[in-house]
């Protein structure tokens, strides 16, 4: 009976692990999606993987769990997939969309969800929700549903002004990088109107720290690698030593020991 016991807890710790192994190729796989989708935007990969540590930050700051703000940062770099299913002649035009191109632009949320599927995994379930939210507004003139406030979920309201701040601070085909304190009084005026106010507070209230680790992440580059495996490093202890967490959260972040990298 012992050596059946045995056998059964070898049989579901192999499982789990083959389990693991295939949701982490399938994370994978969608990462490097996620980033020819990028690099057809941004020509370059290093802005889907500031989206994943400003989101983690931004959801530590505003009192989500460890676990669900580091899920975010997985999740949030997929926020745009479905601009591979976008035409490059809409996706790289250098002046206003006419309505058929902001038509076929606004469905990549849509096509977005639709790729992440309806897994039962929580990390696809996450990047799913992001994908379909990210572009709702809290007035509700959003899209694809037109959610407004509080019914648009905190996964997609905080990558949305991740985004947003991001997308402002690096060079587009249609104009340059703007200042990062242009960036921050653009993102002001749009607290309550496109943003989440509590968000937006947050993010402006802490805004060298994400500064700091927007540059961060800059040197180490954007390998797809990098997003998939472990993390580039410990967000909260970078928060943490940029006196910017709350106590509680510093002492956690204290107890794990060691340097940010």
């Amino acid at each position: 009976m012992e050596q059946l016991v045995m056998d059964l807890r070898q049989m579901y710790r192999e499982r789990n692990a083959a389990l693991e192994e295939v949701a982490a190729a399938h994370h994978e796989a969608l990462l490097r999606l996620a980033l020819a989708a990028d690099y057809r935007d941004t020509d370059t990969g290093n802005h889907i993987v500031r989206i994943g540590y400003l989101s983690e930050a931004l959801a530590l700051l505003l009192g989500l769990s460890s676990e669900a703000a580091a899920m975010l940062r997985k999740a949030a770099p997929m926020h745009d997939i479905g601009k591979i299913g976008v035409p490059d002649s809409v996706l790289k035009k250098p002046g206003p969309l006419d309505p058929e191109e902001r038509r076929q632009m606004n469905e990549h949320a849509a096509i977005g969800a639709h790729i992440l599927g309806r897994s039962r995994i929580p990390l696809f379930q996450m990047a799913a929700e992001v994908a379909q939210t990210h572009h709702e507004r809290w007035d509700g003139r959003g899209y694809p549903a037109g959610l407004s406030g509080e019914s648009i979920p905190i996964t997609g309201r905080i990558v949305a002004v991740a985004d947003y701040f991001d997308a402002l601070t690096m060079d587009r085909v249609y104009r340059p990088a703007f200042r990062v304190e242009e960036a921050l009084s653009m993102l002001a005026g749009e607290r309550g109107r496109s943003f989440d106010p509590r968000v937006v507070d947050m993010f402006i209230a802490h805004a060298p720290a994400l500064v700091a680790l927007r540059d961060r992440i800059n040197q180490h580059g954007g390998e797809v690698e990098i997003l998939a495996g472990a993390a580039l490093l410990n967000v909260r202890k970078f928060l943490a030593e940029f006196g910017t967490l709350p106590e509680a959260m510093v002492a956690a972040a204290r107890w794990e020991g060691g340097a940010v990298p």
